[in-house]
């Protein structure tokens, strides 16, 4: 059983910051990727940046050098610090795991609900 609980979405002025979070709850589930995607309206859903348990990360063009995914070592939670926030940046903001686990075991991807993200003056 894999779960996962968003937070940290909000309204913010342009040039603000915000942190989401994602807590992972899991159960003979073995992490390989936590990331998290975004979908700003009327546009597909895009990568905004991906941690694996090397510790490894990978960051959408347009987030380079403002957003920082970080993750708990135990890999129960994952971090999106946003700063310098632009408008372009509002939109739902999805937590994303994967890995192996289940019965009979197999590679799973699992999904958050979704926090909104709006940054407007």
């Amino acid at each position: 059983q894999v779960q996962l609980a968003e937070s940290g979405g909000g309204l913010v002025q342009p040039g603000g910051l915000l942190r989401l979070s994602c807590a992972l709850s899991k159960s003979g589930f073995s992490v390989q990727n936590m990331a998290w995607y975004r979908r700003a309206p009327g546009k597909q859903r895009e990568l905004v940046a991906r941690i694996d348990t090397g510790s490894n990360t990978d960051y959408a063009a347009s987030v380079k050098g403002r957003f920082t995914i970080s993750r708990d070592t135990d890999l129960t939670a994952v971090y999106l610090q946003m700063n310098s926030l632009e408008p372009e940046d509002t939109a739902d903001y999805y937590c994303y795991v994967d890995g192996y686990g289940g019965y009979p075991p197999g590679y799973l991807e699992r999904w958050g609900q979704g926090t909104p993200v709006t940054v407007a003056s």
